[in-house]
């Protein structure tokens, strides 16, 4: 069966670019009759803003966005994941790197594997796993077949950071195999990203998601529309404006007379449009 997910990192309220990502994913679970699951990425603790996944949640609803089951959230999950570097650790997958984010750059564009044959480290240091077999391709439902043969995709990356804290490439796979999520739908911005990821999937399971990366919306100075480019927040009491704003970006357009109508309304005639854009019977 179908599982899909939205995952905000809650460092503020929900924009409109994570709008677009949300209502995609959401879209794509119900047009396949799956599961939409909801989960607040929150393992880099000190980016959390008190408050802002309450928040987020209730953007989600105001916005007809339910979603299936619990919210997991990954600052509970310290335990899960250092079960899995220790599992890790035993089979000789890890190693310990002191390198800071200078010295690395100083050397090269990327991480050269400086650490693999040092001895242990006193300082502060990374954990980073033997990357002896990268996935450098893979087919996105919306690119197509991907590529990537740059040295960064096949890099030993980082699984635990020097600061202490789990890093987002192996928590994020570790949920995604928990939770049984079969499909992943989100922004073009986690493409290079995913080469990492599904090299730890073919690690710790034979299954594959499959993936899906959405457009990108742009301020007007070319970049990504994100919390950390100052992204204002979506206006829930306008959900029915941004619902429309959104699937625009998504390539649907809903029929005029709907832009006054409840959110949920909006939402079954997108997912009609949904099917039918990426040829999903059934519906």
């Amino acid at each position: 069966m179908y599982r899909g997910r939205f995952a905000p990192t809650p460092s503020g309220p929900l924009h409109l670019g994570s709008l677009v990502a949300a209502v995609g994913s959401y879209l794509d679970a119900k047009a396949h009759k799956g599961e939409w699951l909801v989960r607040i990425e929150d393992v880099d603790k000190p980016r959390a803003v008190p408050g802002a996944a309450d928040n987020i949640l209730t953007q989600l609803e105001a916005h007809g966005l339910e979603w299936d089951g619990s919210v997991l959230y990954q600052s509970q999950r310290d335990s899960v994941y250092q079960h899995q570097l220790n599992q890790l650790e035993n089979a000789q997958r890890l190693y310990q790197c002191d390198c800071s984010r200078r010295t690395i750059r100083a050397r090269s564009d990327h991480y050269d594997g400086y650490c693999r044959n040092r001895q242990p480290r006193s300082t502060p240091y990374a954990l980073r796993f033997v990357n002896n077999n990268p996935i450098d391709t893979f087919n996105d439902r919306a690119h197509g077949v991907l590529e990537d043969h740059s040295a960064s995709v096949s890099e030993d990356f980082v699984l635990k950071r020097r600061d202490g804290l789990y890093a987002y490439q192996l928590a994020v796979v570790v949920d995604d195999i928990e939770q049984g999520i079969t499909d992943i739908v989100r922004g073009s911005d986690l493409i290079t990203p995913s080469f990492w990821q599904l090299t730890l999937w073919q690690y710790f399971t034979a299954k594959q998601p499959r993936m899906m990366h959405l457009p990108l919306i742009m301020n007007d100075d070319g970049r990504k529309l994100s919390k950390q480019n100052h992204a204002p927040p979506i206006d829930s009491s306008q959900a029915s404006n941004n619902l429309f704003t959104a699937l625009d970006y998504l390539g649907i357009q809903p029929e005029p007379e709907l832009r006054h109508s409840p959110a949920r309304e909006i939402l079954e005639q997108a997912l009609q449009s949904w099917c039918k854009k990426w040829h999903i019977a059934g519906r």
